[in-house]
């Protein structure tokens, strides 16, 4: 992954506490605002998905249609229990 530099002001207090957090964690500044910078954006697009798939489950019609997969799929299950290894 190609890396840019950027300049960009965070309160001094901040700064000092990132710069302790990547010391624990054996890691330079750059290296750990790059990490929870990546974590964040992650969060940020799996909730856009998961705010997606709660619209799509929400609308009864298609909680309706998964409800009626869900239980033919279930019908073709094989009952294991009686099988003997």
């Amino acid at each position: 992954m190609a890396h840019r530099k950027t300049a960009i002001a965070i309160p001094a207090e901040l700064l000092d506490e990132v710069d302790e957090a990547a010391r624990s964690r054996g890691e330079s500044r750059s290296r750990f605002i790059s990490r929870v910078l990546e974590l964040a954006v992650r969060a940020r697009r799996d909730l856009e998905i998961t705010r997606r798939l709660d619209a799509l489950f929400a609308k009864d019609v298609e909680a309706e249609a998964q409800r009626r997969e869900a239980e033919d799929l279930g019908a073709l299950a094989v009952d294991w229990t009686d099988e003997r290894w």
